[in-house]
């Protein structure tokens, strides 16, 4: 049976800076055997999602709100007030009514202090996870049965009544979408025809959009490390680009952090021209994705197609120019001696920055997209690295399961975040001693989320920011700090030290109140406004000819 386990640690392979207040991770208990009636209302609630799949695109969270409301029972579940349209509403009314809402919510916290929950979306950050897995081997070792099963349910539940799959589980199908997760449903073990139809429907809408050809950037690089696109029909990321000076526009540290990390990776990964091991099932998507026989593909001209359903924006004559400019030329020199002594070079420096990366996050990373393709880079490096061992265990930080499937989230969760407006929402109800636990809890929380240390080292050459007293997004495992998280920790914290010690516990202590204050303006930028991870590095202008970001990564400055 399925269960959420809160701030679990046990594997000698995981590190962590507060013992793992945050963590959450599902886990299938074999041994765990539910009784009729659970396994009734898990099928019940996973059959209605699946029936109104295409009228309620998010899942409630009933398999978790079922296991809370176990552990967690309502002690005295109050009357429902009902006011008439022509009554007046009391103060009494509205009260009760508040206290209602806070009996359930204090029920749906966990023993740690924070609010678990669903924080998946996007469509395309599964594929990357599954994509890795099969490449190293680990598959079948990180995945049970049980997971391959949820994560087949849920890309199922969210495939479109055209047969494709969106950019996200609200949008129309797109190429990169509807590409990645019919790859993804091969590697979990599904044919060709499987899915009563599914799968012919999802290969039906790829043929009849011009094909895997057509992908977008992200799409064409995970298909040819996994072995079903040539690297040559994808635009130069070259990982030269960080031996330049910082001074120029165009240096990737000038980046925004998410694509930043994201490029970091798929520069190595594009300047090692990595394909993985060649299985039997590559070989057949290569058969079932494209419209022509795969050596009679163009993989020149492919670099710059993009189906019409993905294009956002097309790309300027002047970055289709150097594009061709660096495949042609650059390209040749720095894959052959002696330009291939600085493309080692850019290598090893583009690998120093992800074990840095990797090591400050307590391999969590920023987020979904650079984990996997920083684990990648980790195997590809030395396929019995510490690195990659340490970030296995860390996979499970982003899945989540509900009641549509198993699904790899958009962050490792949203705990710091949501913890901070739910104490803030509950101590203006004025009800401070009535949910004082559920306070206590929560306040122990967020002292334990906040960021006590700066990253290590010269935090210019690894082009971070100061983090000590920031609060993150989720945990302080993850650790980088976000200036909107910080303000409303800190709004929360201060909160709770206006509350006597005996209902909310001891407040933090003031040095760590200045440091959040410090932080916070640390990230002002210059025109007033405050920047989110980092101040401001680059120029408007270059959204106008990014050169250097591809889909889904197109800012460059906030």
């Amino acid at each position: 049976m399925w269960r959420l386990k809160i701030a679990a640690g046990g594997n000698p392979w995981l590190r962590t800076t507060n013992n793992h207040i945050g963590r959450q991770v599902w886990e299938f208990d074999p041994k765990r055997t539910p009784s009729p009636r659970e396994i009734e209302e898990i099928e019940n609630a996973r059959q209605n999602f699946t029936e109104n799949r295409f009228r309620i695109k998010h899942s409630a969270d009933l398999i978790m709100r079922m296991q809370f409301e176990k552990e967690n029972p309502v002690p005295e579940v109050l009357p429902q007030v009902k006011v008439k349209e022509s009554e007046e509403v009391t103060e009494e009314a509205v009260t009760a009514t508040v206290k209602r809402a806070l009996n359930f919510y204090s029920s749906i916290q966990a023993h740690d202090g924070h609010w678990p929950g669903d924080y998946g979306g996007p469509m395309f950050l599964l594929p990357g996870l599954v994509i890795t897995l099969s490449i190293t081997g680990a598959l079948n070792a990180v995945l049970s049965d049980e997971h391959k099963k949820e994560m087949i349910r849920y890309l199922y539940n969210h495939q479109n009544r055209d047969g494709g799959w969106g950019l996200h589980i609200e949008g129309p199908s797109t190429m990169f979408g509807s590409v990645l997760n019919y790859v993804t449903l091969r590697l979990l073990g599904e044919g060709p025809n499987d899915g009563d139809g599914a799968m012919d429907k999802g290969h039906d809408w790829i043929l009849n959009h011009g094909s895997a050809t057509m992908i977008t950037s992200w799409g064409k690089m995970w298909l040819s490390v996994l072995g079903v696109f040539e690297w040559s029909g994808n635009n130069p990321m070259p990982p030269e680009m960080w031996l330049l000076p910082y001074l120029l526009p165009v240096h990737p540290g000038r980046m925004w952090c998410h694509c930043r990390m994201v490029y970091l990776p798929m520069s190595y990964l594009y300047g090692k021209r990595f394909v993985g091991p060649i299985t039997p099932t590559v070989l057949s998507l290569r058969k079932e994705l494209f419209a022509a026989p795969y050596h009679e593909i163009d993989w020149n001209q492919a670099r710059n197609l993009c189906a019409k359903e993905d294009l956002y924006y097309p790309h300027p004559l002047v970055q289709d120019a150097l594009w061709a400019l660096l495949d042609k030329i650059a390209e040749p020199v720095l894959m052959h001696w002696p330009g291939k002594k600085l493309r080692e070079k850019a290598l090893h420096t583009a690998m120093e920055h992800i074990h840095y990366e990797d090591e400050n996050t307590r391999y969590i990373c920023i987020g979904p997209v650079n984990k996997v393709l920083n684990m990648l880079c980790c195997w590809v490096e030395d396929p019995n690295s510490e690195s990659f061992k340490l970030h296995l265990p860390r996979i499970q930080d982003y899945l989540w399961l509900a009641e549509d499937g198993m699904k790899m989230q958009g962050y490792n969760g949203s705990q710091l975040w949501d913890a901070s407006f739910a104490v803030q929402a509950i101590i203006s109800s004025n009800l401070l001693e009535e949910f004082g636990p559920t306070l206590r809890k929560a306040h122990t929380f967020i002292k334990n989320s906040q960021v006590l240390e700066d990253c290590p080292g010269d935090l210019s050459f690894w082009y971070r920011h100061i983090s000590k007293g920031a609060w993150p997004f989720s945990t302080a495992d993850h650790g980088w700090p976000i200036s909107d998280c910080t303000a409303e920790g800190l709004k929360a914290a201060l909160l709770l030290s206006k509350i006597t010690p005996e209902i909310v516990g001891e407040p933090l202590v003031a040095n760590r109140f200045y440091d959040a204050v410090n932080v916070i303006l640390s990230l002002q930028n210059g025109d007033g406004g405050f920047a989110t991870y980092e101040l401001t590095r680059s120029y408007s202008w270059l959204e106008e000819h990014n050169l250097l970001v591809f889909h889904l990564c197109r800012k460059l400055s906030e």
